[in-house]
C-alpha cells in the first residue's frame, strides 16, 4: 500500500462516499492528504447538494454557478470543498433538528419533541477526565433517562483513574455528522464534539457534599454535576450529569469540542407595567429519581410588587406557609438512588429539582437541573400541624429556591408548606431593559 501510486490511491477514493473517505483519512497522514482532494469532494459536494431543478431543465443562473465553481477546484487549497461539505451537511442537519424542536409544550415553555430529537440525531454524552500530566480519559455514558423537563447521565465502570491525578473534567455532547432520519444512528463514523461545560477536580472534596450512604458521599458542581466517590478509597464510583431540556439540543451539538455553545443574544423584552412589578409568570417544577417523580406541578399567574425587591433580589411566593390549601405531598419516599456495575442504593433526602420559570410571555426566564437535599431545620411550631420540618435551598447566578417541608410521621409523608423564588434584580432588568 505505501508503494502503490498515488493517482490509484486516488482513483481508489473517488469510488467512496464521504463516511469512508473520512475514516480513510485517518489511517494515516498520506491518506490523510490525499483523502483531502478537492476533485473527490467538489463531487460529493455537488452530489449531496446538487441546485434545484425545475421540471425539466436546470435553471441557467444555477448551471452557470456550478460551472464557475467547478473551475475554481483547483484555485482552492487542500480540503476547501471537504470543509464546505461538512459546514453544508451541519447546517442541513441543524435545520432538521431546528423543525423538529419547533412546537412548545405551553405548560413548560420547552420543546414538545425534545426526545424524539434525541433518538433521531444519535446524540450521546462522554466525560473527559484529565489528568496533571496532560493525559485523557473519554468514558461514553453507561446509563440515560428521560424526564419531564430533563435528562439525567451515567457513568460508571471499573477502570476509573485515580482521583489524585485527575485535574478537571469535560462534558461533551457527541453527534454524527450524517445523519439519516430513515436509519437507526451508529455510532461508527465521523463525529462532532460539542463542550458543554468544564468541571474543576483538584478540590473535589471541598466542594458542596449534599448527602452519603453506607458506601459513598455524593458532591455535586455547579452546574448539575454529581459525582460519587467511594468512602474506604476517596476514588470515584460514578458521575451524574442532570441537564435541562431548555437549549439541551443546541448546547449538546453546536459547539465545539473546547468552546460552548454560546446563546443568541436577548433582546429585552418590553415591561409595560414597571410599577405594578412582576405579573404572569409560570413555574414549572420536578422533583425526581430514577424515573420516579416525587413533584410535579404547574403554578399559573405568580406575581410579585415592587416593593417585593430588596439585597437585590426579587421575591416570587409560589406556596404560602399561611395557606393550607397549597401545601403540596412529595408522593414516595424521597431518596436519590445511584448505581455502579457492583454496587447500587439510594440517599435519603435527596433528589435531583429541575425548574423552569417562564416570564409573562411564556417564554423560559430561568431554568436549571440540579442535585439537591433536605436539610434539618427544626420542629415547625406552625398552627395547624407539628413535626419536624426541613428546607431545600438551590443557588446560583440568576437566583435562588427555598423551600419548606414538614415531616407528617402518621402517614410517613413530606408535604411543601412554602416555595418561594429569588429572582436577582441584575437578572430581571437585563431580561426587560428595566432598572430596578
Amino acid at each position: 500500500m505505501e508503494r502503490m501510486p498515488s493517482e490509484i490511491l486516488l482513483k481508489i477514493f473517488s469510488y467512496l462516499d464521504a463516511v469512508t473517505l473520512l475514516c480513510a483519512g485517518c489511517v494515516n497522514r498520506r491518506f490523510y492528504h490525499l483523502s483531502n482532494d478537492n476533485f473527490i469532494w467538489f463531487r460529493i459536494y455537488t452530489t449531496a447538494f446538487s441546485p434545484k431543478r425545475c421540471n425539466w431543465k436546470v435553471n441557467l443562473a444555477e448551471k452557470s454557478a456550478v460551472s464557475m465553481k467547478s473551475l475554481s477546484v483547483e484555485d482552492k487549497e487542500a480540503g476547501y470543498w471537504k470543509k464546505e461539505f461538512i459546514t453544508k451537511q451541519r447546517a442541513s442537519v441543524k435545520a432538521v433538528l431546528a423543525q423538529v424542536l419547533q412546537p412548545v409544550n405551553p405548560d413548560t415553555g420547552l420543546p414538545v419533541k425534545t426526545k424524539e430529537a434525541l433518538r433521531i440525531s444519535g446524540l450521546y454524552w462522554v466525560i473527559i477526565l484529565k489528568a496533571k500530566n496532560g493525559q485523557e480519559y473519554v468514558m461514553e455514558h453507561t446509563d440515560l433517562s428521560v424526564h419531564d423537563s430533563s435528562v439525567t447521565i451515567m457513568w460508571y465502570g471499573k477502570n476509573w483513574p485515580q482521583l489524585a491525578m485527575l485535574s478537571a473534567l469535560d462534558l461533551c455532547g457527541v453527534m454524527p455528522v450524517f445523519m439519516d432520519r430513515s436509519k437507526t444512528p451508529s455510532k461508527n463514523g465521523p463525529r462532532w464534539h460539542s463542550l458543554i461545560a468544564k468541571y474543576h477536580l483538584s478540590n473535589l472534596t471541598e466542594s458542596t457534599m449534599i448527602g452519603w450512604d453506607s458506601l459513598i458521599r455524593i458532591f455535586c458542581l455547579h452546574p448539575g454535576l454529581l459525582v460519587g466517590l467511594w468512602k474506604r478509597e476517596e476514588e470515584l464510583a460514578f458521575v451524574m450529569a442532570n441537564l435541562h431540556f431548555h437549549h439541551l439540543v443546541e448546547k449538546s451539538t453546536l459547539g465545539s469540542a473546547t468552546v460552548p455553545y454560546e446563546l443568541p443574544p436577548h433582546t429585552p423584552l418590553l415591561d409595560d407595567h414597571p410599577e405594578y412589578g412582576l405579573h404572569g409568570y409560570q413555574l414549572h417544577v420536578d422533583m425526581h429519581s430514577s424515573g420516579i417523580s416525587y413533584l410535579c406541578g404547574t403554578f399559573r399567574n405568580l406575581f410579585t410588587k415592587k416593593g417585593s425587591i430588596e439585597n437585590g433580589y426579587v421575591k416570587l411566593v409560589v406556596i404560602r406557609f399561611k395557606n393550607n390549601t397549597e401545601h403540596l405531598p412529595l408522593i414516595g419516599k424521597v431518596g436519590l438512588s445511584w448505581r455502579t456495575d457492583v454496587f447500587d442504593g439510594r440517599i435519603k433526602s435527596c433528589s435531583i429539582m429541575d425548574v423552569t420559570l417562564l416570564d409573562e410571555y411564556g417564554k423560559p426566564f430561568w431554568c436549571f437541573s440540579s442535585p439537591v437535599c433536605m436539610r434539618s431545620s427544626g420542629p415547625s411550631d406552625g398552627p395547624n400541624f407539628l413535626g419536624q420540618t426541613y428546607c431545600v435551598d438551590y443557588v446560583d447566578l440568576e437566583g435562588k429556591v427555598h423551600v419548606e417541608l414538614v415531616w407528617i410521621k402518621e402517614t410517613e409523608e413530606y408535604f411543601i408548606i412554602s416555595l418561594v423564588l429569588y429572582l436577582r434584580t441584575a437578572k430581571i432588568n437585563q431580561w426587560f431593559g428595566t432598572a430596578y
